[in-house]
Parts: structure tokens; sequence; C-alpha cells
């Protein structure tokens, strides 16, 4: 090996072990004044009273005291943040702004001269980038913005949109108005946000390999579409925790981070919701003088200044409200400022809690009753929005597993389920392409099989019962959190 690739290979270790050592420090509960008992009962009542839970992180002081993850769900896997993703595109325009690049007071017109109305409103003139970052652009109702095959540009389309309200004077959850942000990001920069945060933010929290799906015109969606791991989301908290600073360096300026977090508008009057605490600039205010960004079903990063605390929470559930309704009551009294007396025996239990954390499977038996008669039989389905075309289950005598073969859209998928475990492997089905997916399944009763698919870097799953009835085969499918019950479809044999 010569000396330049001797060279390239160290400085490629180096990076990787710099990127390692970013992950935040470990300690015990009570080092940090929490006790390890009452985190054991706040994730023992998270995983009984949440449906689907996928992570759960707990740093403390700048050191994560708990941490788990509900099986198949992993530290290593990235997870979608939907709306966080907009917190991280807050945090590029404060760095652009920083840099002097454009400044909150700018016109959104000013950015996008050729894809302005020919007579923009008086409204739509008056509209700033502060108002895209405190949702208060002036629409009467959320843009739909066109599918991914459209080759009009989505600028074009949110500039053409009534603005029927003087911006700043209303509150409108408006995300294509966190779109439009990081298309003025990529215009005064030159490059797509996730590129740009990539050496200011990314590397340095050692967050590796971020993605981040984009338009048809190659612009980051901002408002959704970041997907990272449940680390990253607790150092991204911990990073405004700590005021911009990481590592002795101010990665965001500090005025930012304020601006960001304070209560810019109003959006409710509800005491006892957090989603009427106010919002920042793409941050929820909550109660307790915490704030935080967050996604649907349950994507959160819950930074709590009074309590030098972070909590990074992935899920797929539908009310919002719960988890951190469970935070405050659970979590918040028992936050001490000084150490506690080490409990060995409570931490010890509460390791084993959330090594033990998976999400519900199918319970019945790995092989099919002799008599079965759906095993090896191919029934062919209706034409259906999934797109799927046949089904058949394979069983193999020698360990009595149960691969579910469907034809989907052409192809043909052959997932392996586990029984009162879950099985790995890639799936694509209806709206979703192709991706890592975990099953697990069981012979629920004669002629009855069950299986959950869990597509585990998102927030979905499916559950999918086949019954024989005669020479049919009953198919019904689930989806959760967003789709539910679908149709019942009935493959015939062929």
């Amino acid at each position: 090996m010569n000396s330049k690739i001797l060279l390239l290979v160290t400085l490629a270790i180096l990076l990787n072990l710099a990127c390692l050592g970013a992950d935040l420090p470990r300690s015990t509960p009570e080092a940090q004044g929490i006790s390890s008992a009452v985190i054991n009962e706040f994730i023992e009542a998270a995983d009984k009273q949440i449906v689907s839970m996928h992570s759960f992180m707990l740093v403390r002081h700048g050191h994560v005291i708990a941490e788990g993850w509900w099986t198949p769900y992993s530290a290593e896997t990235p997870h979608v943040l939907f709306s966080l993703s907009k917190s991280f595109t807050s945090t590029a325009v404060g760095l652009a702004i920083s840099e002097g690049k454009f400044s909150v007071d700018d016109e959104v017109l000013k950015f996008f001269p050729d894809d302005a109305p020919a007579e923009p409103s008086k409204n739509l003139k008056a509209m700033r980038v502060r108002d895209l970052l405190c949702m208060s652009v002036g629409h009467e109702i959320e843009i739909k913005f066109p599918d991914m095959k459209t080759t009009l540009p989505w600028t074009k389309v949110f500039l053409a949109h009534p603005v029927p309200f003087k911006p700043g004077t209303r509150f409108l959850y408006n995300t294509p108005g966190t779109y439009m942000q990081s298309a003025i990001v990529q215009k005064v920069t030159g490059q797509p946000i996730l590129e740009y945060l990539r050496p200011r933010i990314f590397e340095p929290l050692g967050i590796a390999n971020p993605t981040w799906a984009s338009s048809p015109q190659g612009v980051n969606f901002g408002g959704w579409g970041l997907n990272i791991r449940t680390e990253d989301i607790a150092k991204f908290g911990q990073l405004y925790l700590q005021k911009g600073q990481w590592n002795g360096k101010q990665l965001v300026p500090a005025s930012w981070v304020a601006a960001a977090t304070a209560r810019q508008t109003s959006n409710g009057s509800d005491p006892k919701s957090d989603w009427d605490q106010g919002y920042g600039y793409q941050f929820w205010r909550c109660q307790h003088g915490a704030f935080r960004g967050d996604g649907a079903y349950g994507q959160y990063c819950i930074v709590m200044p009074e309590q030098d605390t972070v909590i990074a929470i992935t899920s797929g559930i539908k009310n919002m409200q719960t988890p951190l309704d469970m935070i405050w009551d659970k979590l918040l009294p028992a936050m001490q400022p000084a150490p506690l007396p080490e409990n060995k025996d409570a931490h010890s239990q509460l390791q084993k809690t959330l090594a033990a954390l998976t999400l519900p499977k199918p319970e019945g038996a790995a092989a099919p009753p002799s008599a079965s008669a759906i095993v090896g039989k191919e029934y062919h389905l209706p034409d259906n929005k999934d797109k799927l075309e046949s089904i058949k289950l394979e069983v193999d005598p020698k360990d009595n597993t149960t691969a579910l073969v469907l034809h989907v859209n052409g192809a043909i998928h052959r997932i392996v389920c586990g029984n009162g475990a879950w099985q790995k492997g890639r799936l694509a089905y209806g709206s979703f392409a192709e991706q890592p997916v975990a099953a697990s399944g069981a012979w629920s009763a004669e002629g009855t099989y069950t299986v959950r698919l869990c597509f585990y870097e998102t927030a979905a799953n499916i559950t999918v019962s086949l019954k024989l009835a005669g020479d049919e085969l009953l198919y019904d499918a689930d989806f959760h959190p967003n789709g539910g019950k679908q149709p019942q479809l009935k493959g015939q044999l062929k």
C-alpha cells in the first residue's frame, strides 16, 4: 500500500471514529438525579397504554440514562421523522441567515421571481421569511402539492395559492411553508439543505448517513422526509439545550436558538394542551417551560431547559398528547437537582425492562393444523388499490416456518414470518416502496393465519388475516397508524 492510499485509509478510519465518538456519554439514572424505579414505571406504563411505541431515550445533564427500542426497531436503524424534520429546516434557515445569505424580514417573492403570479396580491407581496417560520403566511387552508410525477415547480404552486389574510396575523399549520424555507436555503446557498447541514450540523454531531427525500425539482421536502436514528434526535435536542454549542464550538448562533424556541406566535388557549402553548420558528412551545420538535404519529425531540433534560421518542400513535402527559405526570416530578444514592436492584430491573421491549406479535401455533387447506395454494385477488395480485402460504416442514408469498404489482415477494419473534426481510406493498420489513405470524385457528408486517424504518405496520372459507380465501388487512381496516378481499383458487 503506497503512502497516499495509507493516508486516505487512515483519515477515513479517523473520521469514522470521530462519528462514533460523538455518541452521547452514558450514566445511571441515580447519578443524574432520577430514580431508576420511576423510569421503569414510565416504560412499563408506556408499553401497556401506548399501542405502538418504537423507541425512547432519556438524556439528563448530557448523559443518556435510559434507552430502549421495541423490537423490531433498533438503535442502529433510522426512523422517519415526519414533521420533526421542520426543526432541522429551521436550523438551516438560521445558519444561512447567520452567514448573511438573507434575513427573516426578506420578502418571499424576492427569491422566486420566475415563479411569481403575473399580478401578486398585496398580502403575497407582504409575506416574509418570518411568516414561513411562524406558520403565519396568511393562507386560509393548507396547500396540497402536486404528486411526484408533475413538472410544475412546487414553489410556483405555493405562490399561486390565495393569501386572504395579512401575513403574520393568523396561525395555520403549514407544511408547504417549510418546503419554501428549504427552497430558499437551496436558492441562496446552491445546496439542498441535507448537504448544507452535513458539515455544519450532521457531521459535528456524529449523525451518520441522514437521508432526506426531495421534490421533483430536487429540493429537500423540508417539512418532512428526514430519516435519522433515535440517538441522532437526542443529540439534536442536546445541541439546542446547550444553546447551539457542541464540544466547545458554537454550531448554531445562540440568538437563533433563543428566537426559534421562543413563543413567536399564539396558537391556542388550552393550558393543558401542548399544542396551545405557542409556536416559534418550527418549534412548539410546551408546558413546564419546555419546547419540542415533533412529527406525525409521535416523533418527538423534547427539550426541558429547567431540568437540563432531553427526551427522544419515535412511535406510531394517533393521540400525540398521551406520551407528553405521561412525561409531565411521571418523569418530571422525579427529576431532582442532585444525584441520588445508587440503587443497583432498581437499575438492573430497568435494564431488563428496556431489553425486553417488543411490539405485540400474533399469538398462536408456529405450525399449521395438519388439515390446513391454505398451505401451498395460490389465491388470486380482485383488482385493489394495493396492487396485491395473489397470495400463498408456504411451510417448511423441517422447522415449521411459514412464509408469506405475495405477488405485488408484477413482482413476487417471499417473507418468512417468525413465530413469537420477528423475522426481517424486504417488501414492497401498496404505496410502500421496497424497504426493510419484519414479520411475525401465527396459526390462530384451523385454516386461519395472522401475520403482522412492521416497516421498521417508518411508523407503519400492517396486520393481515388469512382465513379459508370454502374455496375462497378471505383477506383482511388493518393499516396502523394510518389507514385502518381495509375492505375485505376474496381470493380465488385458479
